[in-house]
């Protein structure tokens, strides 16, 4: 029997041939969106689970609690980490690493011999390896980190210092970072951190070291400068560990304003935005999105194979009829039919296959990800039950609607389209147009709201302006390197400055007069020297600049208007203000510009006069001259600083980078979009081609009683085009609806305009009529004779 329905399924398929090819490339195309977007969803799924102690391992969060909002974070004082560790039983092991401006994401400059190079590092406690599965090559997990001194480096960064990981436990490195240098041992070798880790970084160094003599005095509880990891012991209660921390720094600070709470450390990838201390998603959101995409793609495709198969139901009735009328029982047909769609199905996914091992480089390179396809069972299992309800959704309407054909109307000729059948397959057109539709207007208005903050003026130009840290001799002798720095042709400009896009500490230490008693703000800080506000162009509201003319500005302090503004102060310029470091002078007052991306509103900011801790250098290139002048920057830098690397990235670039979710989000839309109407296009041209077929003797009378090629194509095409309009009055309000919510995350952004669903509209019936009409002009144009010689 299997072998007669195998051959009944290759006859069928040579028999309908266009349905065949059709279905094929549908359900191919849908299976490779799939899989893609499986590969994508799985690894995103996965980020930091490979940590043996996963099911125990929590990082700490605090919700700083200000008078103007409350931020949940994960940077705490140092000292909690053995504080928790020593007054919570229920931790077993605890971890500090550094956070701010020294975490994994900052790079440090590391020196043999004769070698500078930089490298992701961090700080980290003795018990780092021990928690956290990074493997080790050499060197023993309790003791890589247990001195001072200590240095854990990646495989990859030893084979680059050294050209090898074996036998150089105890080699010197020097190491440096804004400023701060020290010296360390090689104490052990770890394999690279995998790529669905979230924290990237080539070498570990003791946070001894960092606490002791780079925080120093500042090593309080006040002072938020770490993150803590904690493993908790077998069958500790989450929800009650909490409620025990909860209000803990109160016991170490009285007027604390932090609030803790452990959370599992491998959901922070996913779930890492709040809102008022309550989780609200994170890239969470995107998963969902592209799990939703895959799924509507793959029914798209499902209903193309439907639609086809009962839209060519008279021309397999008489094989029905005939089979039911020598005993051929339905459930034997109904599997019959089945098998059919399933075989498709798995030929589909042959053919997906290949597509995406064609189709993943590019779709790498979109994501930013090092995707592969793995052919085990891990990867097989889930392929094999994806393309296994594939094909029974695709064939179970068509086969239950086949089979129940009555075999004395099928061989009488009576077969006929129920009503209901009929509103099925336009309800199923509807539906596929629908989706496609959504993804057309959300393409639209994602590729806006990237535009739109990609190009939205700042409050400070940031065109041209290069951006390196400053290391080495460079750091050292300031003076002259940025004097000599200043000669150089095409240099507009050059100063020193903590200013880093996106980036930046932040402090609550701010006290005025008329301040009201218990307010707590935030503020961002930067360090910047001579000429910094100048050079990156941001226009003063009031008083002026930093400016030798005055002597020192070492006592002064400049603010941006939201500052001022939460501060109630009028006529700011010359009062006072009490900073952590001492009395500031505030000398002016910087117009609103955005430091951070435009998914946040505009904090107040203020800027120091500390030229002597400034991390970068800033430098205005001329317009024009941007090639050469870099060229003679970088001749310049390697004399000055010789032996270390030029390394340097531009504002507007820095600027870019915040966007790399929504610009990937908006190339993979753009993608799926196309392929959601490529696959509807497919489906309404097999229907239009089965709709000509039924009415060639309708169209060979029309033309024998002067209808014209344009009436005949419009008779063919306005029932699909009616189809294609209902398809948008009901996708507009859902498109809205999503995209109003997707919007919600930008503090500044675009309106929805009604164009934009029009000229999706637009596309659609374009798309749809261009496909249609095809068909239509080729039955129009078929000579009526031959239609009619049967009557």
């Amino acid at each position: 029997m299997f072998q007669h329905n195998l051959v009944l399924i290759f006859r069928n398929f040579r028999r309908f041939k266009s349905a065949f090819f059709i279905n094929l490339v549908g359900l191919s195309t849908g299976l490779a969106c799939a899989l893609l977007i499986y590969l994508w969803v799985n690894d995103e799924l996965h980020f930091d689970k490979f940590h043996e102690e996963d099911s125990r391992l929590y990082r700490v969060m605090a919700n700083h609690k200000h008078t103007d909002m409350t931020n949940t974070q994960p940077d705490v004082p140092g000292l909690l980490t053995p504080a928790l560790k020593a007054d919570f039983p229920e931790v077993e092991k605890a971890v500090s690493t550094s956070s701010g401006s020294l975490n994994g994401t900052e790079i440090l400059t590391f020196s043999t011999e004769d070698k500078h190079l930089k490298a992701p590092g961090r700080f980290a406690s003795q018990d780092f390896f021990n928690i956290f599965s990074y493997d080790l090559l050499e060197g023993s997990k309790d003791q890589v980190l247990l001195n001072k001194n200590a240095a854990v480096i990646s495989e990859t960064l030893a084979k680059t210092l050294f050209g090898t990981t074996e036998n150089i436990i105890g080699k010197a490195l020097d190491w440096e970072i804004y400023g701060y240098k020290g010296k360390a041992a090689v104490s052990g070798v770890f394999k690279d951190v995998p790529s669905n880790s979230s924290e990237q970084f080539d070498v570990v160094l003791s946070f001894d070291y960092f606490e002791k003599d780079l925080i120093g005095k500042y090593a309080h509880w006040h002072n938020y400068y770490a993150y803590t990891y904690l493993t908790l012991k077998e069958g500790t209660d989450l929800a009650a560990f909490n409620a025990k921390i909860k209000d803990y720094m109160l016991t170490k600070a009285e007027d604390s304003n932090l609030t803790l709470f452990a959370k599992p450390f491998s959901e922070n990838y996913l779930y890492g935005k709040y809102e008022n201390t309550v989780q609200v998603g994170g890239r969470i959101e995107y998963v969902r999105l592209f799990s939703l995409i895959a799924l509507f793609i793959l029914a798209i495709a499902c209903i193309n194979f439907m639609n086809l198969s009962t839209a060519k139901s008279a021309r397999r009735g008489r094989e029905v009829g005939v089979k039911k009328a020598v005993g051929a029982s339905r459930s034997s047909l109904v599997w019959q039919f089945l098998g059919e769609s399933l075989f498709m199905a798995f030929l589909s996914l042959i053919l997906a296959v290949i597509l995406v091992e064609i189709m993943l480089p590019q779709f790498n390179n979109i994501t930013g990800k090092h995707l592969i396809l793995h052919y085990n069972s891990a990867f097989l299992l889930p392929i094999f039950c994806i393309t296994l309800l594939t094909g029974l959704l695709a064939g179970s309407y068509p086969a239950f609607y086949l089979s129940g054909f009555n075999p004395v109307n099928v061989l009488k000729g009576k077969i006929k389209a129920s009503v209901g059948e009929l509103w099925v397959r336009k309800g199923l057109v509807v539906f596929q147009f629908g989706i496609s539709l959504v993804l057309i207007v959300a393409v639209m208005l994602i590729y806006k709201q990237v535009d739109f903050v990609q190009n939205k003026h700042l409050g400070f130009n940031k065109e041209n302006i290069v951006s390196f840290q400053l290391q080495g001799k460079a750091n050292e002798n300031r003076a002259a390197f940025f004097s000599e720095m200043g000669k150089i042709p095409g240099v507009v400009s050059a100063a020193g400055s903590g200013f880093r896009i996106g980036k930046g500490g932040w402090t609550q230490g701010i006290e005025w007069e008329g301040k009201a008693p218990g307010a707590d703000f935030t503020f961002h800080e930067v360090r910047a020297g001579d000429g910094a506000i100048e050079t990156l162009g941001i226009p003063l509201a009031a008083g002026r600049s930093f400016s030798k003319q005055f002597g020192t500005d070492s006592s002064s302090i400049i603010f941006n208007e939201a500052a001022i503004k939460i501060m109630g102060l009028k006529d700011p310029v010359g009062k006072t203000v009490r900073h952590y470091s001492g009395e500031k002078q505030i000398v002016g007052v910087v117009k609103d510009f955005h430091f951070n991306s435009l998914h946040e509103a505009i904090k107040p900011l203020f800027f120091l006069y500390k030229p002597e801790e400034t991390t970068h250098a800033l430098v205005k290139i001329e317009a024009g001259k941007e090639r050469e002048t870099l060229a003679d920057l970088q001749d310049f830098y390697q004399k000055f600083n010789p032996g270390f690397p030029f390394e340097f990235t531009f504002l507007d670039q820095d600027y870019q980078a915040l966007y790399e979710s929504e610009r990937r989000v908006s190339a993979l839309s753009r993608y799926f979009a196309g392929l959601a109407v490529l696959i509807s296009c497919l489906g309404l041209f097999g229907l239009a081609t089965f709709a000509a077929e039924q009415r060639t003797k309708e169209i060979g009378i029309r033309k024998v009683l002067g209808a014209t090629t344009a009436g005949i194509v419009g008779l063919l095409s306005k029932d699909f085009l009616k189809l294609v309009l209902i398809a948008l009055v009901i996708a507009s309000p859902l498109a809205y609806f999503f995209m109003e919510k997707w919007l919600q995350d930008f503090a500044y952004r675009i309106d929805i305009q009604w164009t934009a669903f029009a000229l999706a509209g637009l596309v659609a019936v374009g798309v749809a009529f261009l496909t249609v009409s095809f068909q239509s002009v080729k039955a129009a144009l078929a000579d009526p004779v031959k239609s009619l010689r049967s009557e």
